[in-house]
């Protein structure tokens, strides 16, 4: 009955938009969620040439728009999924359909948009839970290259695009002996090798930005000798503080070794996953740095550790005024964004803080938050239209919008379902 219920609602709701509609409605009667201020019951948006000119209750609609009827259902922003490897990995354990890394330590000039795929099958999927756009990560030893903010909308990268240069990704490296997860049995690197393949690698590193510094000097100089140089072009916005450096750094002396590192090449940092921020949170606050958290459904990292700890690191962060965001930091399980968010609720973190993680926090942490993250006029109209609070599992997503486009709902994992429903 709650099925047939909910595909009743979804037919009429459904009903209302005009096939091959374009960019321009008027939505109304529905609870709008601004994220940005509070909820606006029977509340109204006008949206025209895919941008918000309108929020409230009393706004009358233009006689040149179409209506899309809302009562009942519940409005949101579009969700932003702030570490993915969608569109550039397929099937995993397929090496031809993965583009995540190259070869060798220092790639920048590297972007992760121009090898995404936009007919990727986990397009489809991950929009229709609500996430509108994500950041398509380049991944692997060292600097691995540039990451992009796209959306989940559009036939080519170049419509997909929001952020073409979003950060550059940087693997910290780490004193690595390799054990098993919980550190049982020798380890399989002696300590002293692995450190000195550490100081290799750091040594590498700095001399790569000193080397990256000194053609910024030459490039601006314009000696006669110039030639440019794709992996330096590609370092000048980091330098120059345009471009943030996402620093992958996980256990507390490799986050630590990544501010350190920040302040010493004096430039914008956002930490990447920082399993154990919470023991740095303070040096986090005071330097202003922003974290974008792994999968909150985890284990922890050492056996000692509390069994919560992945729950109830959000919390800690929020408590100590860390600004942070969530990504999934895969491709299959981004579609769960909503779900690793509501787990850390249960664990202290406020439900519209949840939300603000995986909304205009994340807008905010990838400097596009007057674009896109929350409901507002001038904003773009990536929304989405729901039965419920999106963070609880049993809340149906009826209808997506990106730029104010409707977005097709048909993927693969509901022709899958519908096809074994039906199965004799």
């Amino acid at each position: 009955m709650i099925r047939f219920c909910r595909l009743i609602l979804l037919v009429a709701f459904a009903g209302c938009l005009w096939a091959g509609s374009d960019d321009t409605f008027f939505l109304r009667g529905a609870t709008v969620h601004p994220i940005s201020g509070p909820e606006i019951p029977n509340g109204s948006i006008l949206v025209r040439d895919g941008k918000i000119i309108g929020v409230g209750v009393s706004l009358t609609p233009p006689k040149d728009v179409r209506i899309v009827e809302g009562k009942g259902l519940q409005v949101y922003p579009g969700l932003i999924d702030s570490a993915t490897e969608i569109g550039l990995s397929e099937i995993g354990a397929v090496r031809e359909t993965s583009d995540v890394s190259e070869l060798g330590r220092l790639n920048p000039q590297l972007r992760a948009s121009i090898a995404v795929n936009p007919s990727s099958e986990h397009i489809p999927v991950t929009r229709a839970n609500g996430i509108t756009a994500v950041i398509s990560l380049p991944d692997g030893e060292g600097l691995s290259g540039q990451a992009s903010l796209m959306h989940l909308d559009g036939w080519t990268t170049d419509e997909m695009e929001v952020s073409r240069t979003a950060a550059m990704h940087l693997r910290m490296p780490v004193i690595q002996t390799i054990r098993s997860r919980f550190g049982e049995g020798p380890p399989r690197i002696p300590y002293a090798e692995a450190r000195k393949t550490y100081q290799k690698q750091m040594q590498e590193l700095n001399e790569f930005f000193e080397s990256a510094r000194r053609y910024q000097k030459a490039r601006s100089a314009a000696a006669p000798e110039f030639k440019p140089d794709l992996k330096f072009e590609a370092m000048i916005p980091v330098l120059e503080g345009k471009v943030p450096l996402l620093i992958t750094a996980v256990r507390e002396r490799a986050i630590r070794d990544a501010l350190e590192f920040a302040d010493k090449q004096k430039i914008k940092m956002i930490l990447a996953r920082g399993d154990e921020a919470w023991k740095v949170a303070g040096e986090l606050k005071t330097r202003n740095v922003p974290v974008i958290l792994g999968e909150t459904l985890s284990l922890p990292l050492d056996e000692d550790d509390p069994y919560d700890k992945p729950f109830t690191t959000p919390a800690e962060l929020y408590k100590a005024g860390v600004k942070f965001a969530f990504g999934t930091y895969n491709v299959s399980a981004s579609r769960n964004l909503p779900y690793q968010a509501a787990a850390a609720v249960a664990f202290g973190l406020p439900h519209d803080e949840a939300l603000r993680a995986i909304t205009v926090n994340a807008a905010q942490i990838w400097g596009v938050a007057d674009k896109m993250g929350s409901i507002e006029e001038g904003k773009w109209a990536d929304l989405m239209i729901t039965d419920g609070d999106p963070l609880q599992t049993q809340t149906q997503v009826m209808q997506v919008f990106i730029k104010g486009k409707t977005v097709d709902m048909d993927n693969k994992h509901h022709r899958l379902y519908e096809k074994y429903l039906a199965r004799p």
